[in-house]
């Protein structure tokens, strides 16, 4: 089988064949259909000190389970998150980590919705109270434009996006936001009550500014930064850092429960995941170029 590897910080990407994986003890061999490309995982590729695996979401069909398993058989149609080599034409997925595709539901389509809209349930979990404004960063990404839709229909009083590039508004309008600012915008508007950061460093200080008093900011990237103690003492204000593997190891019910509510807004059309565009697994190169440059609108998917 084809796999993408790098041999050293910074690239580049090239195809390698080697055998295909045998499942483990609770392990499911999947034929992969759709990958998902993501910020966390190019940033591995541009500064982890030695290569690692290319891991991440994908969805496509169960061909082999180890032993152990008792949720899925082989023909079943999965998505999930692989911790191992993940950009391939097979990847392995623990059972734990992999959820059903229904009827309806392409492989892009899991790809796109399921580990990126966990991401954006999980903040906007951690952050919010019903009726709350809300400002989202990175509004147009492949988390942020689902936190955007879930906001709205969860009923959040008013929703603001932030993005890089004014020729991202318009897309970020039509998923349901009230209105969008700039990064590097002086103000970033009225008061809001949480933010769901997905960018950090510089970004910080106005995310914390647009807080009102004893709003919440809820980091979940990992981009870093630094936020002085009497920037969140003057107002009350709060910070919470938000992982999703932590939940589906710690809490799988909840991890499970998210899972439900994603296919059930997207199957009755509340949750509209959006690709941006789609490519060959020999050009994940291409792939990360347009991660890296933020040009992306929604999902970046590879296809082996």
């Amino acid at each position: 089988m084809r796999r993408v590897r790098y041999e050293s910080t910074g690239g580049p990407l090239f195809l390698e064949e080697v055998p295909v994986p045998a499942p483990g003890p609770g392990e499911l061999l999947v034929r992969c259909e759709a990958i998902g490309v993501t910020l966390p995982v190019v940033r591995k590729v541009t500064e982890a000190a030695e290569p690692v695996p290319l891991g991440g979401e994908l969805a496509g069909e169960v061909v082999a389970v180890g032993a152990g398993v008792t949720r899925f058989r082989p023909g079943e149609r999965v998505t999930g998150l692989c911790f191992g080599h993940g950009y391939a034409d097979f990847a392995l997925l623990h059972e734990p980590m992999a959820s059903s595709v229904p009827d309806g539901a392409s492989a892009v389509d899991a790809v796109a919705l399921v580990r990126s809209g966990l991401v954006a349930l999980g903040a906007l979990e951690a952050a919010r109270q019903p009726g709350e404004a809300a400002l989202i960063t990175a509004a147009a990404s492949g988390v942020g434009h689902l936190a955007v839709q879930l906001a709205r229909a969860r009923g959040a009083s008013r929703v603001v996006g932030a993005v890089s590039d004014p020729a991202k508004a318009d897309f970020v309008r039509s998923l349901g936001a009230d209105t969008t600012v700039l990064y590097g915008d002086g103000s970033w508007g009225d008061p809001v009550d949480y933010v769901l950061d997905a960018v950090g460093g510089e970004l910080l200080t106005p995310a914390l500014a647009a807080l009102s008093p004893g709003g919440r900011l809820i980091a979940y990237s990992s981009g870093g930064g630094t936020i002085r103690a009497y920037d969140l003492l003057v107002g009350a204000k709060s910070v919470t850092g938000f992982q999703m593997a932590r939940i589906a190891r710690e809490r799988p019910e909840l991890y499970e429960r998210w899972r439900q509510e994603l296919w059930r807004r997207f199957l009755d059309g509340t949750l509209r995941p959006v690709v941006h565009e789609e490519f060959a697994l020999e050009d994940a190169a291409k792939a990360h170029e347009v991660i890296e440059s933020r040009r992306n609108l929604g999902k970046v998917v590879l296809h082996p």
